[in-house]
């Protein structure tokens, strides 16, 4: 977005604010993949979603 601003308005600066972790959006597309690669991703999903997910990557890991 900060790109687009600037190609259609170079005078105007824009600034980005970013939220507190308690505040912010994070998507479970980058959940799954941070989670699947072994990152951390505590404190960011519930303890029952990290549970499930745990629970479904044994059981792929199972059966291949």
């Amino acid at each position: 977005m900060a790109l687009m601003n600037r190609k259609l308005a170079p005078n105007i600066e824009t600034v980005f604010l970013m939220a507190g972790e308690e505040f912010s959006y994070v998507s479970s597309t980058l959940m799954k993949q941070v989670f699947e690669l072994g990152g951390t991703i505590d404190g960011l999903i519930p303890e029952t979603v990290e549970s499930h997910m745990r629970a479904k990557l044994a059981s792929r890991k199972r059966q291949n």
